[in-house]
């Protein structure tokens, strides 16, 4: 499937599933105020699939390109909903007719924002991956749960019903010992970032706003909106953004949560030259008791194991079982 329309077709699950908590715990009204910030990519996916639930509305928009949130705001205007506009997300969270919010910044701004959010009494959907260490995300699961409100992460994938069903089989024993988990993302359409020049900022864009707590540097177009991903400043490369999914549903099948040990190799062997600086091939071994998981990705290249180009196989004594976005 590709990613428009996994994009398409999914979304609505992982935003009905953290508005029908939202009413039950956070709200008696019947109206359920969302505010978006980061209105670029998914942000503007989720906010159109969380529009299509029941008694929700848009009453806020927030990005610090300002190209990209005029025309945003101007799409929904088209629609009839009338948002008010931020530059800084901090007065967003001020605004009084905003109930939840959705952070769909790019990965480094996750724990702050959240963080900040729920301090202000909102409701969260935020982008995976959570955070960008072990200790970002604690700190996020803290702030939760000291300010008791409702946080969901992007692992939309936990709300298709095939997904279900084959954690079922797995935790039925019918596999036997599981031995070798692996999960792997193959993404053919991911190609070369070419080599770029440092750049004026665009007009209309508060680039220090966008760097936030990443290190201060020259704007370049490169590392700025979506290919922000293979930036070590600011995210983890293939692996926090395919792998959170695939590697989520590892962890979920075989009941676990800490590795005994990890180890890794990789880099960048199919485009050694080009602009992005995480690895675009990778294996990574996570050691367990009785079994080990196993991680394999790669850009350029479609059809990884068991010609997937994505998915989680469960290797037992007496068979396999393997689980994609497609099916099992």
């Amino acid at each position: 499937m590709k990613r428009k329309e996994f994009i398409r077709n999914t979304s609505l699950l992982a935003a009905s599933a953290l508005f029908a908590q939202t009413k039950v715990f956070g709200f008696q009204a019947d109206t359920v105020r969302v505010g978006l910030i980061g209105t670029n990519g998914m942000g503007w996916s989720n906010l159109n699939a969380i529009l299509k639930v029941s008694g929700v509305q848009c009453t806020a928009l927030c990005d610090v390109d300002e190209n990209v949130l005029g025309n945003r705001a101007e799409e929904l205007k088209k629609r009839n909903i009338n948002v008010k506009t931020y530059i800084d997300y901090k007065d967003l969270l001020k605004a009084n007719d905003v109930d939840v919010v959705i952070v769909a910044t790019p990965d480094h701004w996750h724990c702050m924002q959240m963080v900040d959010a729920v301090a202000a009494g909102k409701d969260v959907y935020v982008e995976k991956p959570i955070g960008n260490s072990i200790r970002e995300c604690e700190i996020m699961v803290a702030a939760a749960k000291k300010h008791k409100r409702v946080v969901q992460v992007g692992q939309w994938q936990r709300s298709q019903q095939h997904f279900r069903d084959a954690m079922d089989f797995v935790h039925s024993g019918k596999l036997g010992k599981i031995r070798l988990v692996k999960a792997w993302a193959y993404q053919g359409w991911m190609k070369s970032i070419p080599v770029q020049a440092d750049a004026p900022v665009p007009a209309g864009v508060h680039y220090d706003k966008w760097l936030g707590p990443a290190p201060k540097r020259a704007f370049n177009p490169n590392r700025f909106h979506f290919n922000f991903r293979w930036y070590w400043d600011y995210a983890g490369g293939l692996m926090t953004d395919w792998g959170v999914h695939m590697l989520d549903y590892a962890l979920i099948g075989m009941k676990v949560s800490d590795p005994v040990s990890v180890m890794a190799a990789g880099g960048k062997f199919a485009y050694p030259d080009d602009a992005a600086e995480t690895p675009d091939s990778l294996t990574t071994v996570y050691e367990f008791d009785g079994f080990n998981v196993q991680w394999e990705q790669a850009t350029g290249i479609d059809l990884g194991p068991y010609q997937k180009t994505h998915g989680v196989a469960f290797i037992g004594n007496n068979g396999t079982l393997v689980v994609n976005r497609e099916g099992w």
